[in-house]
């Protein structure tokens, strides 16, 4: 008899594990073909890439694109608020025309740099004056007064607009050896020569200000074809406008030789005072153990070079997509599955570093947090964080993704955990398993990493398919396994790889909790 109770029981749990694993499969069939056959990514793009445009913290842009986010999710059913954790400096771009009006006429590329103050409608026009050699900071003190009235050049005039990759693949072996010792030895004159000013290449801008300078024109090559990397201003009263390298080296060139280039600035911008910032939340209610999360994250603001696509368009857009699917094919998840779109990420993780504050109890009760921030490319490795028995579940709940998806990816068990780069950072140093889905590189940190070239035409929507697959049977996996994940943590060694340059480097050990900045209103 007790043999025959022990039969039925046996037949009974496999008859239970089998419909859990069809289940699964249904559900996860389900999220593939919707993820290929209705995907709302390029709509999503256009709409946020296009029509919303770059999303710097404490512009109106920033706070259309939380509210947008906030009317998406509500229209597919998700329920979504934005949360505000502090203020900003409130700015506003605006139209930005340089010209070259001596000793010739031509429009340049270039543009004003974030939270710089506006010119009149009639901007300022001035002769330009690039930084002398000198020996000594008493004579540059003795040149400074030269720059009132002038608009002064503050970057190296670049040895060659050519990246390396294009002198490989043309030059002759000697001719490129010589550019690249060329090159060595102007950027250390330059280096040298800053050091006897007597300041560095950001307090040199304050003396040039003080100094009665009209204007600083800057330029910050990415080493790429017609790319420059675009951030703040450090002046408070006059423009900076940062030329592309192009038109940089050429109007640099015109005054090395007494050409006596002359420039009219054009940057009109709003000063906005103190504005709220904001985190966008949106979370399917979970049906079982609705108290516990899994965690999808994105940052969503960005520099105003270009519109933000690559960094961090994409990963919010996969996000989003992962939200929308989820919720219509798996509306009543176990544990709430929550994405939050951070604010402020460029300026020190704030948006995810105050969420971690703010909501002690999530963060004590999240079972993983799977995090997106590096370009279009299709996801290519994950590290444990240093979470010593992550290879358990990560691995778990990856063997349920599709083979064409998963084949790419590359993991490293335990692996190390993340210092700052990027948000799941805040929640690692809390001691939440959470995860970035690194991507391939796509020249990324070249040509659209803060760039003018970070665009909507960049962006590979083949490869956000296949990471929206991804995230989301991540986030069905974690929210429906049985058990909780394990949060023990590796010891780290002394030493450790550096993941992008593969040398051992001293450790920095198990992060810390930082403090966001919830007052950026003096920030620049």
């Amino acid at each position: 008899m007790m043999k025959k109770q022990f039969i039925n029981f046996a037949i009974i749990a496999i008859c239970f594990s089998f419909s859990g694993w069809a289940q699964d499969q249904s559900v996860i069939e389900q999220i593939v073909s919707e993820a290929n056959e209705n995907s709302q990514l390029e709509i999503l793009g256009q709409e946020l890439m296009d029509g919303i445009g770059p999303r710097l913290v404490g512009t109106p842009q920033m706070k259309q694109a939380h509210d947008w986010a906030v009317d998406k999710y509500s229209q597919w059913g998700v329920s979504a608020r934005n949360e505000s954790y502090g203020t900003w400096r409130g700015w506003e771009r605006g139209i930005t025309h340089i010209d070259m009006l001596s000793p010739r006429i031509q429009s340049l590329k270039g543009t004003q740099l974030a939270w710089n103050p506006s010119t009149s409608k009639k901007g300022v026009t001035a002769a330009v004056i690039v930084l002398p050699t000198v020996s000594s900071p008493e004579e540059f003190q003795n040149w400074l007064p030269l720059v009132k009235g002038k608009l002064v050049m503050i970057s190296p005039l670049e040895t060659t607009g050519r990246p390396d990759y294009n002198w490989e693949e043309f030059a002759t072996e000697a001719s490129f050896e010589k550019m690249k010792s060329e090159r060595e030895a102007a950027n250390n004159a330059w280096s040298e020569n800053m050091k006897n000013t007597g300041f560095t290449s950001r307090s040199i801008i304050e003396a040039l200000e003080n100094a009665g300078a009209a204007g600083i024109v800057s330029s910050y090559w990415s080493k790429g074809f017609g790319v420059s990397k675009i951030f703040s201003a450090r002046t408070k009263k006059i423009p900076t406008v940062d030329l592309e390298l192009e038109d940089y080296s050429m109007v640099y060139r015109l005054a090395l030789r007494g050409e006596n280039p002359v420039l009219n600035i054009v940057a009109q911008s709003k000063d906005l005072g103190e504005v709220p910032t904001f985190n966008t939340i949106a979370e399917i209610r979970g049906s079982e153990k609705p108290e516990e999360y899994v965690i999808l994250s994105a940052h969503f603001d960005s520099w105003d070079g270009g519109t933000g696509a690559t960094d961090n368009g994409t990963g919010t857009l996969v996000m989003m997509e992962a939200m929308r699917i989820l919720k219509k094919i798996v509306p009543n998840p176990k544990r709430t599955i929550l994405v939050g779109h951070w604010g402020s990420e460029e300026q020190g993780l704030n948006g995810s570093r105050a969420f971690v504050e703010d909501f002690p109890k999530i963060i004590e009760n999240t079972q993983a947090v799977f995090n997106q921030d590096n370009g279009t490319g299709r996801v290519v490795n994950i590290n444990g964080q240093g979470f010593l028995n992550s290879y358990d579940y990560l691995s778990d709940w990856l063997s349920e993704v599709p083979q064409n998806v998963k084949k790419h990816i590359e993991t490293e068990f335990p692996g190390n955990p993340g210092g700052g780069g990027t948000d799941h950072a805040s929640f690692v140093a809390a001691g939440v398993p959470a995860f970035n889905l690194s991507a391939l590189d796509w020249a990324y940190w070249n040509y659209t990493w803060h760039t003018n070239l970070d665009t909507h035409d960049k962006i590979v929507f083949d490869d956000l398919k296949n990471n929206v697959i991804l995230t989301a049977i991540l986030a069905y996996k974690a929210s429906e396994d049985p058990d909780t994940a394990s949060r023990e943590k590796r010891v780290i060694p002394e030493r450790v790889k550096n993941p992008r340059t593969g040398k051992m480097m001293r450790s920095r050990g198990w992060p810390s909790i930082r403090k966001p900045n919830r007052d950026g209103t003096s920030s620049k």
